[in-house]
C-alpha cells in the first residue's frame, strides 16, 4: 500500500460517512461559526504543520519509501499535506457529530483554577519538550511537546473552564478519533508506509506503536477539538446543546 492508498482506506470512508450523516451540521449550534470552525482548524493546520514538518523529514526522525508517495514539496510527501487537512476534517466532523448529543451542560463554573491547572500543565510538558531535544533518543517527543504545548496551553488559557465544563464532549471527541488513527499509524509502520527513526526516539512502543506516534495524534486531535470548542463556546453563557 502506498501513502494515497492509506488515505483511501483509513481516512476518507470514515470522513465522508460521518459528512453523509450529518448533512446539516449543528442545526442550532454555533451557526457561522459552527460552518467556519472545521475548515479554519483545518487551515490552522496545514500552515502551523508544514514548516515543522518539513524539519522532522530533513533531519530524518521519519522518513518514507520514495515508491510510496507520488511526489513531495519541500522535504513533505503531498499525501502528507493532505493528511494535515483530512485529520482535522475527520476528528471535527466526528465531534459535531458526538456534540449535539453529549446532554452535557456547558454552562462555565466560576473560577480560574481549571484555567491555571489545564495552562500550566502544557507549559510544563512544552519546557520538558524543550529539555528532550538535548538527547537523540527523545528529540521527536521533545518536538512533538515543543510544537503543540504552547498552543494547547494557549487554549486552556483563553477557555480552559469551557473545555472542563464541556469535559464528556472534550474526552470522547479526541479519544475516539485518536484511538482509531493509531491503530491505523500502527498497520502503516508495519506497511512501511514510513518509518521512525531509531536514533531519535525512544524505542518505547504501545501494542507496537512508537510512543512518539501515539502522543503526535493525541495532541492533534486535541488541539482540533479544543479549538472547535473554543469557537463554538466563547461568548456564549447558556448552553447551546439541543436535544
Amino acid at each position: 500500500m502506498n501513502y494515497l492508498g492509506f488515505h483511501f482506506v483509513f481516512i476518507l470512508p470514515p470522513l465522508l460517512l460521518l459528512v453523509w450523516v450529518q448533512r446539516q451540521p449543528l442545526v442550532g449550534i454555533g451557526g457561522f461559526r459552527a460552518w467556519l470552525g472545521v475548515p479554519l482548524i483545518a487551515l490552522l493546520a496545514l500552515v502551523y504543520t508544514t514548516p515543522w514538518d518539513n524539519y522532522l523529514i530533513w533531519r530524518d526522525v521519519w522518513h518514507y519509501g520514495s515508491d510510496r508517495v507520488m511526489g513531495t514539496i519541500g522535504y513533505v510527501p503531498i499525501e502528507e499535506y493532505l493528511f494535515f487537512i483530512l485529520q482535522p476534517l475527520l476528528t471535527g466532523f466526528w465531534f459535531y457529530w458526538l456534540f449535539p448529543r453529549t446532554q452535557e451542560p456547558v454552562e462555565p463554573e466560576e473560577g480560574v483554577k481549571v484555567r491555571i491547572l489545564g495552562t500550566g500543565l502544557w507549559i510544563v510538558l512544552s519546557l520538558a519538550g524543550a529539555l528532550m531535544l538535548q538527547e537523540d533518543s527523545t528529540v521527536y517527543l521533545g518536538l512533538i511537546l515543543v510544537w503543540a504545548g504552547p498552543i494547547l496551553a494557549l487554549q486552556w488559557l483563553v477557555g480552559g473552564q469551557l473545555l472542563w465544563a464541556a469535559k464528556f464532549a472534550w474526552l470522547m471527541g479526541t479519544l475516539i478519533p485518536t484511538v482509531y488513527l493509531w491503530i491505523a499509524d500502527r498497520i502503516a509502520i508495519a506497511l512501511e508506509i514510513w518509518t521512525i527513526s531509531e536514533t531519535y526516539s525512544t524505542g518505547v512502543k504501545l501494542l507496537g506503536l512508537p510512543i512518539e506516534e501515539a502522543t503526535f495524534f493525541l495532541v492533534t486531535n486535541l488541539l482540533v477539538v479544543q479549538g472547535l470548542l473554543l469557537i463554538l463556546l466563547l461568548g456564549n453563557r447558556r448552553s447551546p446543546v439541543q436535544a
